[in-house]
Parts: structure tokens; sequence; C-alpha cells
């Protein structure tokens, strides 16, 4: 599933940027802590914000220079930029980005649409630039140790996955909470997994606003039987970001809510089925040990690594095109609100509509 070229690893500290300088693109919430990182790694170079207000209370803080998107594409000093406006824009403001030969971080989602993600992927490839996706838990330091836990059999034959990515209120008003909050698991589904699904049934709750769903669930299914089930809404009293792993020999559970030592669980249960007859063995959880990093300073200081290194990001344009293949084909079966659609070599998904 990954690129053939060797990543750098997560937990490296940054080598020398050579003067690398990124620009911020959209100072909201989450473009904040962009700004920090790059700026705590040395290598802010401009923030570019339609509040200046926000831009001045950001060089206050960082240092930096205010440009416009503009000054920022043909500005030598500015190697990268990095995306983090409205999803409506990741598109042509990465695909200007990338013409004007910067490389380019982008929150997700990559794209609204597959073929966009395609274009950019296409023309990264093309360019020989860098071309990152902001799916920040693939750089988690508990989804770095359940990866290779899995990877080394540590749980057995892996079975099923289930994520639930739940909490109350940030409704978006041009994406619904399968393009705001999928990206997440679909992401390290996929590179848990290491396959693309073979089949997708998903369904769409619309409780608050018809055509825009605030409650997901999505069902894959894998070609080696493995499944999975991601459960999304916008209408759940309490926060919860959890991923359970179950596996034939032992099951995970890694709980983003949970204090550091207890993130990630290892449940060494056992399940017995004879002929006629099934038994269970249950055991206490064991914690696992993580090393203690921000997940967003390891994304950041991962996109600066592959620049000056020359290495394809781990959640690179191809990455990101996966992720946008299965969010697009759900997104369309729900749009379509009917029956079973097959996809020759790509995906059977089926689709069941609720108006509430």
């Amino acid at each position: 599933m990954e690129n053939s070229k060797e990543h750098p690893s997560l937990f490296d500290r940054l080598g020398n940027s050579d003067g690398l300088q990124v620009a911020v693109i959209g100072c909201g919430a989450w473009g904040k802590n962009l700004v920090r990182c790059f700026a705590e790694l040395n290598c802010l170079g401009a923030v570019a914000d339609h509040h200046s207000a926000t831009v001045a209370e950001i060089l206050a803080l960082h240092g930096g220079q205010a440009l416009t998107f503009e000054q920022i594409l043909v500005e030598p000093s500015i190697q990268a930029v990095a995306i983090a406006t409205q999803p409506s824009r990741h598109f042509d403001l990465a695909k200007r980005a990338l013409l004007s030969g910067k490389h380019v971080f982008v929150e997700k989602p990559l794209a609204l649409e597959f073929r966009q993600a395609k274009e950019l992927a296409a023309l990264a490839r093309r360019s020989g630039l860098r071309l990152m996706i902001g799916h920040i838990l693939r750089f988690h330091p508990a989804f770095a140790r359940l990866q290779t836990l899995i990877a080394s059999g540590g749980i057995g034959r892996l079975l099923r996955l289930e994520a639930n990515r739940k909490n109350l209120g940030a409704i978006r008003s041009e994406e619904d909470v399968l393009w705001c909050l999928g990206p997440h698991d679909v992401s390290i589904i996929l590179a848990l997994v290491g396959s693309q699904p073979t089949e997708l049934h998903v369904v769409g709750g619309y409780h608050l606003r018809q055509g825009r769903a605030d409650t997901v669930t999505l069902h894959l299914a894998f070609p080696a039987g493995e499944r999975a089930q991601v459960n999304l809404s916008w209408l759940h009293p309490v926060k919860e970001h959890r991923l359970t792993v179950i596996g034939s020999e032992a099951m995970v559970v890694f709980d983003d809510g949970a204090q550091w030592d207890r993130k990630l669980l290892l449940y060494p249960h056992i399940v017995k089925v004879a002929e006629n007859a099934t038994a269970t063995i249950r055991a206490e959880p064991v914690p696992l040990t993580i090393e203690q990093h921000e997940p967003l300073k390891l994304e950041c200081q991962h996109f600066i690594n592959c620049i000056v290194q020359g290495s394809e990001p781990i959640t690179n344009g191809e990455e990101g095109l996966r992720v946008t293949q299965v969010l697009a084909e759900a997104s369309a079966m729900m749009k379509r609100g009917h029956g079973l659609r097959t996809t020759p070599g790509r995906v059977n998904a089926r689709h069941h509509h609720l108006d509430v």
C-alpha cells in the first residue's frame, strides 16, 4: 500500500532543513496549530489569512511575514505551503501551489471529489514535488505501535476493526460528517488492513438538514476477509474517538481520549470454537507502552524531512487518493439513495438512506 521509497522515521529529530520555509494558508483554529508546529521546527516563513487581526496575533507570537496567497506563490524564499482552509478550497489552492513549484501539505480531505484528488496526485507525481495529506492519526505514536503489533502477528490474524468518532457539534456548512470525520478512520483502517475494500455498505442519517448527513455508519469488507465498521456522528452527547481491533488471538483498543498510559490496551482474550460448543477466556487488559510525542508535531516534522530527504510522505497523494476513493464511493451511494451498485474492479456498495 505504501510507496516503495523508505519513509523517514516518525521519531527521528528534524535534520538540517537547509533554510526551508513553509507558508501556512488559513489560520483558523487548526491552522494556528500548524503555525505553532512549523514555528517550533524553525520552518515558518509566512502566513496568509483573510482576518488581519488573526495574522497580527500570529506574527506577534511566532514571527514570519504576512503575505497573500498570490504573493506566496511567487516568493522564492517559500518552498512549501500548508493548506488549512475550508475543504472546498483544497483542490484549487493545492493545484496552484504545485503548479508554482511548491511542496504541498493539505489538511484532510485532500479534495471533495475523486477526480480532483486523482489530478492532484498525478500532478505531484509528474512534478517530483511532495504532496502530503493531514491524516494526523497516521502519526500518532499509539497508531505506530498498533501497526507494528499487527504486522508482527501480535494479535494473530486480523479479523475486524471498529472505529467510533463521535461528538456533539462542530457541524460544518459545506461538507457532511463523512467528509469531515471519515478521513481519519478510513486512512488508518486502510493502512492496518493493507488493501482497498471490495465491498462497501453505508447508512446516512439526516436529522438536522436534508441532503447533509450528520450521522454515518460505514461497513467495509476486504479481500482477505477482514471487516471494518466506522461510526461517525455530530449528534452524540460525549466525545468518543476509539478504534477497536479484533484479532484471532487478542484484541486491542486505541482510545485517543484516554490518558497517555491507557491509550493503547491489549486484551489477550481467547475465544475457542469447537464443533458443539464455544468457550471464552477473558484476561485483564495490558497497557502498551508508547512514546509520548505530539502527533501534529510529528506530522509537520515528517513533511519537512520528506522534502529535505526527497522521500515520499506516508500520507502522500496516492494514499490520499485511496482514502478519497472510499469516501467518494460512499458519498455517491448516499446521494443516489438506492440499491446495490457494482463497480468492476473497485467497490461493491450498498446504501440505505434514512431521512429522519
